[in-house]
């Protein structure tokens, strides 16, 4: 939850940051936010990704638009690129 947190308050400019308009995820990654790529799921949403693993955890924030997600069987985090809500 906190690396979704930070992911996400990253994402947007800050009122005191270093940029008005760029934000600090973009100012050092070269990424902005792919909204059909990266805003595909709302945290917490349940899935069957088409390998092992379920729920969701957060997007990878990647160019592929792939998401992490929590392995109920292994409890490890897993990333996968496709699943079933």
């Amino acid at each position: 939850m906190v690396y979704s947190l930070v992911f996400w308050l990253n994402t947007f400019p800050h009122k005191d940051g270093v940029h008005v308009t760029i934000s600090p995820r973009t100012l050092i990654m070269g990424l902005g936010i792919d909204y059909n790529k990266n805003c595909r799921l709302a945290s917490g949403t349940y899935v069957q990704v088409h390998e092992e693993g379920d729920s969701t955890l957060r997007p990878m924030g990647n160019a592929q638009g792939g998401h992490y997600f929590l392995g109920l069987h292994s409890g490890k985090r897993i990333n996968r690129y496709s699943w079933t809500e």
